[in-house]
């Protein structure tokens, strides 16, 4: 029997992904990037950066975020993605 000497690669969660996405759209420090900051508020977004966000998102996860739903916060991105990947 064959044993494999490498260890199984971790994919990371969806809530790493999407705060992978975020930070690296105006490069900011991972630090910075918590559930509940706010993209405008607290990391400066304009409108332009978080619909670049949700096209990101989009392609990653393939899915539609529809531009009715309300994504104020951090944590407001990674529960759409996570219900919807999920259902995808």
């Amino acid at each position: 029997m064959y044993v494999s000497a490498t260890r199984p690669t971790l994919s990371p969660t969806i809530e790493q992904q999407v705060f992978r996405i975020i930070s690296k759209r105006k490069a900011i420090r991972a630090s910075r990037v918590r559930k509940t900051a706010s993209l405008a508020r607290d990391l400066r977004f304009e409108t332009l950066d978080v619909v670049d966000i949700i096209l990101e998102l989009e392609r990653n996860f393939s899915i539609v975020i529809p531009d009715e739903v309300p994504l104020y916060t951090v944590g407001d991105f990674v529960r759409y993605v996570r219900d919807h990947a999920a259902a995808a």
